[in-house]
């Protein structure tokens, strides 16, 4: 029996991916815009909604990045909206463990997963930049390895909250909401490392016992976090043999940590561009490619890679001739630096652009990302399932390139391809975020600790 494909719908927002230009593209902070994506998944029968989260604006050269003008709504408050006018689909949101206190998160997810009757998803981040870091009284940052430890024990400290209310902590007609705590219900207790806290959670047990937990990071130590803590982890790999590889790495991970293959989905993100011909679906990509990047935002690029003010340059003209400046101070503030060689990528570009003679922005164009499927619907259906079926991933987060539409014709025209081959549901057979993923019912901590 062939595998079944996950499906989620990302948010565009303010990235690299959209064009926010385009005369179809609408606000991207309206609610209506929200609205619109999120329905058009679940007319889709997707598995979630996910919504990213940005805590401060970007920014280059001390001014704010282009792309991030429009504003950053809070991911929560979107999200607890959409729980009232959608009845299936998952609800999931960024939400960083850098800055935030696990009382105060864990709260909050289970009132969401009981809003939504069990459809509350929590994609876990860190944040390493101390320019994020000031928007906070803590300021400052932690060290990478700092991060992820404490990523993992705010984790296992949200669980422990979810879990403070026993089955048996109230009394009364718990399915008519009508009943009271005993005296024990939400009791905690959390000494370790990053937390010293106690007290009594005010969350009943929600329907996940523990919301579903993303978590997105290609490092040594994002793969491992994933494994031990995670039901889902997000990847970055657009070719076959590259997911495979990330693939087969992740779930190996999973045994010593007590796990099976199937408790961990690997869902990479991916963008999408269809047309009635392969000719046609090519040269929609290419026309999108050129919004995507504008002569502006290839300079902007350009200026992450040589670490300095390019304001100056043609981005039609050359690229410079001299070497990237090599520092721990980037003139991009808010963003993880994108290049670990910057000499090297340098080197790399010039000898690209002189080998087939292209401008700043046509080289910016041709190394950066490109859409990860292109094609007829039924080329497009067709690779996706390839992808699946072959182990280089379990599904994929869908990123199209305008907001709020843009996922409307991948819902009318792949989904229904998608359907007759069998890999994808017709209809919602489950409840819960966790049944639509084939995720298994959250294995309590307690009984982890046990085991």
């Amino acid at each position: 029996m062939p595998k079944q494909i996950i499906l989620a719908a990302h948010f565009p927002g303010v990235n690299n991916t959209t064009v926010w230009s385009d005369p179809e593209s609408g606000s991207q902070i309206d609610f209506a815009s929200f609205v619109h994506l999120a329905r058009a998944a679940e007319r889709g029968k997707f598995d979630f909604f996910f919504l990213a989260e940005g805590l401060r604006l970007r920014e280059q050269r001390g001014r704010i990045h282009d792309l991030d003008v429009v504003g950053r709504p809070d991911t929560l408050t979107v999200l607890a909206g959409l729980a009232a006018v959608t009845t299936h689909l998952g609800l999931a949101g960024t939400l960083n463990t850098t800055y935030r206190e696990p009382y105060e998160l864990a709260r909050q997810l289970a009132s969401l997963d009981h809003l939504s009757g069990g459809r509350a998803a929590w994609n876990v981040v860190t944040t390493s930049d101390a320019f994020t870091g000031e928007n906070f009284r803590r300021g400052g940052y932690l060290d990478r390895s700092l991060r992820y430890q404490r990523a993992a024990e705010f984790v296992r400290t949200a669980r422990e909250l979810w879990e403070s209310w026993q089955p048996d902590a109230v009394v009364g007609d718990r399915a008519a909401g009508r009943y009271l705590a005993t005296a024990e219900a939400g009791a905690f207790a959390h000494r370790g490392d990053q937390f010293d806290i106690s007290g009594h959670f005010t969350v009943p047990r929600s329907p996940q016992l523990h919301p579903v937990i993303l978590q997105a990071g290609d490092s040594p130590e994002g793969r491992e976090f994933a494994a031990g803590s995670a039901d889902a982890i997000f990847s970055r790999h657009g070719t076959l043999e590259d997911g495979q590889e990330f693939y087969r790495d992740v779930k190996s991970r999973l045994a010593r940590h007590g796990r099976a293959a199937d408790e961990l989905k690997i869902i990479p993100g991916v963008t999408f561009v269809l047309g009635a011909t392969a000719a046609e679906a090519q040269e929609r990509a290419a026309h999108i490619r050129r919004q995507q990047v504008s002569p502006q935002t290839a300079i902007l690029l350009l200026e992450q890679l040589w670490n300095r003010d390019l304001s100056g340059y043609d981005p039609d003209g050359p690229l410079p001739t001299d070497d990237p400046q090599v520092s721990d101070d980037s003139i991009s503030k808010g963003r993880t630096r994108l290049f670990d060689d910057p000499v090297a990528t340098a080197h790399r570009w010039r000898a690209l652009a002189e080998e087939k003679n292209l401008g700043i922005r046509d080289m910016v164009i041709e190394v950066t990302g490109r859409q990860s499927f292109v094609g007829t619907p039924g080329e497009v259906a067709e690779r996706m399932n390839h992808f699946v079926q072959a182990d280089a991933a379990d599904g994929f987060i869908l990123v199209p390139h305008l907001t709020p539409g843009g996922l409307d014709e991948f819902v009318d025209q792949v989904v229904p391809l998608l359907q007759e081959r069998g890999v994808f549901r017709t209809e919602y057979t489950g409840a819960t975020l966790r049944e639509h993923l084939g995720l298994p019912a959250a294995r309590p901590v307690r009984a982890e600790a046990v085991a």
